[in-house]
C-alpha cells in the first residue's frame, strides 16, 4: 500500500520496538476502509486506538528476526525452526502471566522479554541492544588443499580476520577477529576455505532506555539445542529474580552475569568448555 510523505513521517516518530505492528495495523485499518493511500490522517487515528488498548495488545514477550529467506543474501546460518523453537518457549513460559503477577495492570510494551535473531553478523535486527540476541555463524576451516594466493578471501572478509601467507601456501584465520560470517567461504576457488560448522552466536543483557547498555557475548559458537537451553535459563533467571518489570539486563547488573551461569548446570558446563566471557 502506498503511503505519504507525512504518513512516513509520523511512522518514524513511532518506538522503533511497536512500529511494524502499528504500519501492519494502519495499513489493514485503511484497506478495511477501501483506501489505496496511507496519509497522515490514518497514521494519527491508527496510532491513538492502538496506544489506548496497549495492555490488550501486550503478550508478555517480543521475538523479532531480521530478513532470514524473505531476501537477506548474507545468511550465515538459517534460524526458521530454531525461531519456531524459541516462539514455543515463551508461550509455554507464560511470561505475560508473570508480568501481570510483578506490574499489575498498567502494563506496557516496554516490559515485555525480548529475543531477537539476525542469520549473519550485520545483526539487521539489533540484538547487541535486546533481553536476548543470537547470530547465526558460519565458521570457516583451513584445509590441505593448496592456495593460489588469489586474494578473494582476504579481500572480502571485513574484519581482517583473513590474511594470506604465500610463504606457507594456506591463509591464516585471526579466530579473535572472526565474527562467523562464512564470507570467505564461497569465493575460495580452490576449496583452501572449508565451513568447519554452523551455529548461533548469543550475546545477553542488551537494552536501550535512560540507561542503555550493549548486550554481553557468551563465549563459543553454539548448536541450535545449546541455543535453546540457553534462552530457557535466562527466561527461567529472569522470572526468578525479576522485580516489578525491571529488564533483563538490570536484573544481570544488580545479581552479576555470573549468577545467571550458575544458576543453570547446563549453562555453567556449556561456558566451562566454550571458555571465558570477556571481561568477566
Amino acid at each position: 500500500m502506498k503511503w505519504t510523505a507525512e504518513a512516513e513521517g509520523a511512522l518514524r516518530k513511532v518506538p522503533f520496538f511497536v512500529r511494524k505492528r502499528v504500519r501492519a495495523r494502519v495499513e489493514k485499518e485503511a484497506a478495511d476502509e477501501n483506501k489505496q493511500t496511507v496519509s497522515l490522517s490514518e497514521v494519527q487515528a491508527t496510532q491513538a486506538r492502538y496506544l489506548s488498548a496497549m495492555k490488550s495488545e501486550v503478550k508478555g514477550y517480543q521475538l523479532d528476526t531480521c530478513f532470514g529467506p524473505g531476501g537477506c543474501p548474507h545468511r550465515a546460518n538459517p534460524a526458521d525452526r530454531l525461531m519456531e523453537r524459541i516462539d514455543s518457549l515463551l508461550k509455554k513460559e507464560n511470561l505475560l502471566g508473570f508480568l501481570r503477577e510483578q506490574v499489575g495492570d498498567d502494563l506496557k510494551f516496554h516490559h515485555e522479554f525480548r529475543v531477537t535473531l539476525a542469520e549473519c553478523p550485520n545483526a539487521c535486527s539489533q540484538p547487541q541492544i535486546k533481553d536476548v540476541g543470537i547470530l547465526g555463524a558460519c565458521v570457516p576451516q583451513i584445509t590441505k588443499a593448496a592456495c593460489s594466493a588469489c586474494g578473494a578471501c582476504e579481500k572480502i572478509c571485513k574484519e581482517n580476520a583473513v590474511f594470506l601467507r604465500p610463504q606457507r601456501g594456506a591463509p591464516g584465520i585471526s579466530a579473535r577477529r572472526c565474527v562467523g560470517c562464512g564470507s570467505c567461504i564461497p569465493v575460495c576457488p580452490t576449496g583452501t576455505l572449508v565451513e568447519s560448522r554452523r551455529g548461533f552466536r548469543v550475546q545477553v543483557g542488551g537494552k536501550l532506555g535512560r540507561h542503555p547498555a550493549l548486550a554481553i557475548e557468551l563465549p563459543g559458537i553454539y548448536r541450535e539445542d545449546e541455543t535453546i537451553d540457553i534462552v530457557t535459563a535466562c527466561i527461567r533467571f529472569y522470572k526468578a529474580h525479576g522485580r516489578h518489570g525491571e529488564r533483563f539486563a538490570q536484573i544481570l547488573q544488580r545479581t552479576g552475569l555470573q549468577k545467571l551461569i550458575d544458576s543453570s548446570e547446563r549453562l555453567g558446563a556449556m561456558m566451562a568448555i566454550k571458555g571465558k566471557i570477556q571481561g568477566h
